[in-house]
């Protein structure tokens, strides 16, 4: 049997859906995970379904430790609030929980994403010569600041990707080593971006992104052709395993069924 399960086919699947089952599978039984909707929401979702039952997610609008019924659309929908241990407040999370340093990983999205991991969610175009106006900070910058771990999901295009932000909303590194330190921040930092063509870790001690991880049928020409810098490539460079078909099963059937966030993109099979 378990050499017949080894020869079955690999499910088709897209790009969006690997990269979130890839984030997921960051994600560890028994952490504390800050989250918001979207793509965020439902890697933590799936790896509590699928491998850490025990996670325990904490959502800005104050809910603690629910169990989310599909799919919620913002952080004060009810069915975000489904099971919670507790409906708590914004001061609660960001303050009792968050910036009290109980949080294990910020899980993020964000417009742009620098080399030294810092995040822009407020404008494109920098001060003076605004092109176009982000929704902000959120709780995003309480995030980067305090959370020990920072997991980043987006998709991977040049223009999210830029040598320096236009302007940096949720600090990763700053400038560069020592960085955080000169800004008052903690220093035990570590940033995950998984995109829809690579995962990147931030060096700990040149503290850029470099790549760790390649998705399949991914080279790294294509992932320097679509970042704003180059990132360095990690000696122990990895292939990204593709889904298993209960991963799938889950997400698509059970976690976002009528595909608010799943958008139908090329098969990752079709990819360039």
């Amino acid at each position: 049997m378990h050499e017949a399960a080894a020869q079955a086919p690999t499910p088709a699947f897209t790009r969006q859906e690997l990269m979130v089952i890839e984030a997921a599978r960051r994600l560890h039984d028994g952490q504390v995970v800050f989250v918001g909707t979207g793509l965020p929401l439902l890697a933590t979702a799936l790896a509590q379904r699928r491998h850490a039952p025990n996670i325990v997610m904490v959502i800005e609008s104050g809910v603690i430790a629910p169990l989310v019924r599909p799919t919620p659309i913002s952080v004060s929908d009810p069915k975000v609030m489904a099971r919670a241990m507790r409906l708590g407040t914004l001061r609660e999370v960001l303050g009792g929980l968050l910036q009290r340093g109980l949080i294990d990983v910020g899980f993020l999205g964000g417009a742009q994403i620098d080399r030294h991991a810092n995040i822009n969610s407020t404008q494109i175009g920098p001060p003076g010569a605004l092109r176009r106006r982000l929704p902000g900070s959120g709780g995003a910058n309480d995030m980067a600041s305090h959370c020990r771990r920072l997991l980043v999901i987006t998709h991977h295009e040049p223009r999210r990707f830029p040598e320096r932000c236009d302007y940096v909303t949720s600090p990763g590194f700053l400038d560069g080593p020592g960085g955080r330190q000169r800004a008052g921040l903690p220093a035990d930092f570590a940033v995950t971006v998984v995109t829809d063509l690579a995962v990147l870790e931030a060096d700990p001690s040149t503290c850029t992104l470099r790549l760790t991880g390649l998705m399949p049928g991914v080279d790294v020409a294509t992932v320097w052709a679509h970042t704003g810098f180059r990132p360095e490539v990690a000696p122990d460079l990895q292939e990204v395993a593709p889904p298993a078909a209960d991963d799938l099963t889950v997400l698509r059937e059970e976690l976002d069924p009528q595909r608010v966030y799943l958008k139908a993109d090329e098969p990752a099979a079709a990819r360039r």
